[in-house]
């Protein structure tokens, strides 16, 4: 509202008689929203004032004549009496703007905010009379602003992503500052949506808000939990009498709060976030602006609400796909390293050494024997007091009922060893296990067991163990089958070599033989040794193109052959020649052929006569007692590859301490990692460099398998054998 300057001039310096000047007063001011107030004297006498001043500071027109001072004392400790004090002895007039008074007796107290002016009021001499006060209150646009202010500080904050408790205590503490006889309190709705629990209420006593988080969401549960079951404000201005309260009414005495108002939290999506609640410590109805500011602050508290549970779940998906990552990485490094174990025990053992720690501190695993029996095969502990439970009766009988089940059933079974109340574990110092099965073409033939001995076993890793065992399974099978092929081969193997080499007077013999790779193939390479007529003896070595089965077939008939023709020929050419013969005249593959070195020998004197004929093969060496090593270079053309065998025999005699020393192509062939062959100059120089007799026959094979594995390493991709003859 503006006063025109003349109009308000003339009601400060015109002469009139009181009751007229009141009249005038009236007419200007009373129905002005601004506040007015005449006073007269230097005691600042109430003599006139419009309605708007008696609804701000009280009283009524019958207090005219009353001095300012006492009508409204405690405007005297805030400078305003001060302030008309100067206006009147000085006749300066003072203007200020959101002046703040704190109005209102003990307990009633109401904050204020003014836009001032004071006018000095004179005589018709010019002296000054008395103060025209004339007030706009901009409380209203003054708590607009620091709403505003404290709205955008939140706002800020959520955009920040600033920790929730934070951004929901600094609300309540702003609107605690805006509104002092307010205090402030959120609950969350929980994940069950069947509870509230505590968010913010940092002027509640502890004990309060402890008692209130988890209060249920439903009818007659104070005003939050009600106003959360009903989805609408609550208003509850008397806690003493309303029927609501009454679960609560005696915590709420003890916390001092007589009233409370309560605004549901309402997210986009519609979905219960909390409650958003007022408390009074007297009882009181809310105003209209108690209720806009707490639906603003409502709105306010459910973008903060929603953005941290947008976040927290985005931490959660991350910490999820972490967690996947994490797993998938274990999975596929153990079941890496369970893959490249070869052998079925070796596999099962590398199981459960991995599954500890990670899966559980305690893992065994058993399989089911051929006969139908049950054997533990491998078992792991994190730390050796943990290792000691297995030795426990009821553990294992507990262990061995589950696995059973398993066996039978094919399914995963889990239980928990807890303690039953008022009892003792059942299994001292286990508090749960899980039993997987170990399938593979819908067979069972083991069980992953893991045991707990802290937190018990959950879903995350039971699912892990599942996965584990369903690769491990399928490793397993195949390490089994891999074991079983290898043993199939070892057997065909030895059927074609001889059990053990005999003994022959004068002479020392020794032989070696190792399959490539892992053994899973019968080899062609061969040795034997066998007696003759006349105290001769005969000896060969061999090594057939190929490997499996047609190679077994064509050693056999090469070792057959010779065995039989030998006792008929007396000359090694002709049974040489016979062998040839035979593998000409087989039906096998023209592609397989043989080399061989064939010998007899027969002890005279004090030496060995040997008599040999080499048909394409490693050339035989022999190494005097001296240490020097001689190369037999005689030569003769494969066997089975013409009709005809075409060679020349070899003669010479072993003193004692003289070897033979006749190895196949995969001694001299073994390839360092350069690539480079061992060849024949380095198994002389193996030989050569040998002390003395070097220890026998036995002790020349073990020289030259060392040799040959310090220069290729122990994997071979070509079988190896030797045979040493030394004289005595």
């Amino acid at each position: 509202m503006s006063l025109q300057p003349d109009r308000l001039g003339a009601v400060t310096t015109s002469p009139r008689s009181p009751s007229r000047r009141t009249e005038e007063y009236g007419d200007l001011f009373d129905q002005a929203p601004v506040i007015f107030v005449a006073l007269g004297g230097s005691s600042h006498l109430l003599e006139a004032a419009n309605p708007a001043f008696f609804e701000a500071f009280g009283g009524s027109r019958t207090d005219a004549g009353t001095p300012i001072g006492e009508l409204v004392p405690e405007l005297a400790s805030q400078g305003v009496l001060e302030r008309l004090d100067a206006v009147y002895r000085t006749g300066t007039a003072f203007r200020a703007r959101g002046a703040r008074l704190l109005l209102g007796g003990p307990g009633a107290e109401r904050e204020g905010f003014f836009d001032f002016t004071y006018e000095p009021r004179r005589d018709p001499v010019g002296g000054v009379d008395g103060v025209i006060v004339i007030a706009v209150e901009t409380t209203v646009y003054h708590h607009a602003q620091l709403l505003a202010a404290e709205q955008r500080i939140l706002l800020e904050q959520i955009a920040r992503d600033a920790p929730l408790d934070d951004i929901l205590t600094g609300m309540a503490r702003a609107i605690e500052e805006l509104s002092p006889n307010l205090i402030v309190s959120v609950l969350l709705a929980d994940a069950d949506g069947g509870h509230l629990r505590h968010g913010t209420g940092p002027d509640l006593p502890d004990f309060y808000n402890e008692a209130i988080d988890g209060i249920p969401i439903g009818a007659d549960e104070g005003s939050c939990g009600t106003a959360a079951h009903l989805r609408v404000p609550v208003i509850v201005t008397d806690i003493a009498t309303d029927h609501r309260w009454e679960r609560y009414r005696e915590l709420a005495a003890r916390a001092g709060v007589a009233a409370c108002w309560s605004t549901p939290i309402i997210g986009t999506d519609d979905r219960l976030l909390g409650t958003f609640a007022m408390y009074h410590r007297a009882p009181k109805a809310p105003e209209e602006t108690d209720l806009a500011l707490s639906a603003a602050f409502a709105r306010i508290a459910a973008l903060a609400i929603e953005r941290h549970q947008a976040m927290e779940a985005g931490r959660a998906a991350q910490e999820r796909e972490k967690e996947a990552r994490e797993d998938l990485a274990f999975v596929l490094e153990a079941s890496t390293a369970i893959t490249r174990e070869p052998h079925f025990a070796d596999c099962l053992q590398c199981l459960a050494r991995l599954a500890v720690p990670t899966l559980a501190p305690l893992c065994s695993v058993h399989v089911r024997e051929d006969d139908g029996r049950t054997r533990l095969i491998a078992m792991a502990a994190a730390t050796p007091a943990e290792e000691d439970l297995f030795a426990s009766p009821a553990l294992r009988e507990r262990i061995d009922t589950a696995v059973a089940r398993v066996l039978a059933s094919g399914a995963t079974r889990t239980d928990r060893a807890g303690v039953p109340p008022g009892g003792r574990p059942a299994v001292p110092g286990v508090t749960g296990y899980v039993c997987v099965p170990l399938r593979v073409r819908g067979r069972t033939f083991g069980v992953l067991t893991l045991l707990a001995t802290g937190r018990p076993l959950d879903g995350h890793v039971i699912a892990l163990a599942e996965e584990l065992a369903r690769r491990a399974a399928s490793s397993a099978d195949n390490a089994h089958q891999f074991s079983n092929r290898a043993q199939l081969a070892r057997e065909l193997q030895a059927g074609l070599l001889p059990p053990e080499l005999p003994r022959i007077p004068g002479a020392d013999l020794a032989a070696s033989y190792y399959p490539a790779g892992e053994g899973l193939e019968v080899g062609g390479d061969f040795y034997d040794v066998f007696p003759l007529p006349d105290d001769r003896w005969a000896f060969m070595i061999g090594d057939v193109c190929g490997r499996g089965a047609p190679a077994a077939t064509i050693t056999g008939m090469v070792r057959h052959t010779a065995r039989a023709a030998a006792r008929l020929l007396h000359d090694p050419a002709d049974v040489v020649i016979a062998i040839n013969d035979a593998l000409a005249g087989s039906a096998l593959d023209a592609d397989y052929f043989v080399s061989l070195v064939y010998g007899e020998l027969r002890h005279t004197g004090p030496h060995l006569a040997l008599e040999l004929i080499r048909a394409g093969h490693v050339p035989p060496f022999v190494r005097r007692g001296d240490g020097t090593v001689e190369q037999l270079v005689q030569s003769g053309l494969l066997l089975g590859v013409g009709p005809e065998f075409d060679g020349t025999a070899c003669r010479l005699d072993l003193a004692p301490g003289d070897s033979l020393v006749l190895v196949t192509d995969g001694i001299t062939e073994a390839r360092s990692a350069d690539g480079e062959f061992f060849d024949e100059h380095r198994l002389a120089d193996a030989l050569h460099g040998l002390p003395g007799t070097a220890g026998g026959a036995a002790g020349l094979i073990e020289a030259v398998h060392a040799a040959v594995t310090a220069f290729a390493g122990r994997s071979t991709p070509d079988d190896q054998a030797a045979l040493v003859i030394t004289a005595t």
